[in-house]
């Protein structure tokens, strides 16, 4: 059973009818996702390839017995959207989009902690369990099934190690996009920690960035507490001081959130650093992970 995705998941859509969640669940489907039901608020009683189109999160999940959700949300009904969505009993979310006010993020976060739900996000590509589904827009066939977790806060990336991983013959246990922005709803750490504690997952791979101290504080989880290999890889080595690398929260102000200084804690750490992505599969089958 994995720790995301599992024989018990029932996912709603919500923004279901817009360009991106129509197209998005049609991929979602494509990969035997268990979606039960989409919400957009004034278009209840439609169909969105297939799915039932409900006005409200309490009225989907009532009819669907849904558990988890997907947002293709609009950013600035995110805040209401995920408010709603915790209320009516949802407990897995996973937030796509991005330019998410950092408070409005913030509230997310403090809302859910006190309500115990686990979100990822946002600006996250979402998250794919291989042969059992994925919430969000990762392209599947880079993925195979396996005993090797993935924790990255770079989309495109995670899709870069999941194939190199694959072509290798090392299958992935959970791919998980912990999202982009200087906040996010659930930190490294914790998601570290659920694949530490996962019985399916032999081993991990994160996949950081310059800018904020996620690996840092993460590496001092790992040096307490995991007992599992892993391996990290920081991108952005030659990104200059004060300047954005594409992500807002990929920006390195003075000494903090430098790609040596991430290196370094999480080497000391334990962590194996990888200096570029094709060395992961060397580094996955020297530990025995395929």
């Amino acid at each position: 059973m994995s720790i995301f995705l599992d024989e018990t998941t029932r996912i709603l859509v919500q923004g279901i009818t817009g360009k991106i969640g129509r197209v998005q669940t049609h991929w979602m489907q494509e990969y035997n996702t268990p979606i039960v039901g989409g919400v957009t608020p004034g278009k209840g009683g439609t169909t969105v390839e297939g799915v039932p189109v409900f006005d409200s999160v309490a009225e989907a999940v009532e009819e669907t017995g849904a558990n988890a959700s997907v947002f293709f949300v609009p950013a600035p009904f995110v805040l209401d959207a995920f408010y709603e969505t915790v209320d009516a009993g949802v407990r897995f979310i996973v937030v796509v989009p991005e330019h998410i006010p950092v408070h409005d993020v913030m509230k997310m976060r403090t809302y859910a902690l006190e309500r115990d739900v686990l979100a990822l996000g946002p600006t996250t590509p979402g998250i794919l369990v291989p042969g059992k589904g994925k919430m969000g827009i990762m392209p599947a066939s880079l993925f195979a099934p396996g005993r090797l977790g993935i924790i990255s806060r770079s989309g495109t990336l995670s899709y870069e190690f999941a194939g190199i991983l694959s072509e290798a013959n090392v299958g992935q246990s959970a791919v998980v996009g912990m999202g982009a922005d200087p906040v996010v709803l659930t930190n490294l750490l914790d998601i570290l920690r659920l694949f530490e504690e996962d019985d399916e997952t032999d081993g991990v791979v994160i996949v950081g960035e310059v800018g904020g101290e996620q690996e840092e504080k993460a590496a001092e989880y790992i040096a307490d507490s995991i007992k599992k290999p892993v391996a990290a890889y920081i991108a952005g080595q030659y990104s200059p001081q004060g300047k954005r690398m594409g992500h807002a929260g990929a920006i390195v102000r003075g000494s903090a959130g430098t790609v040596g200084g991430k290196c370094k804690a999480l080497e000391e750490a334990g962590s194996t650093i990888l200096t570029t992505p094709i060395h992961v599969a060397e580094w996955a089958i020297k530990n025995n992970l395929k």
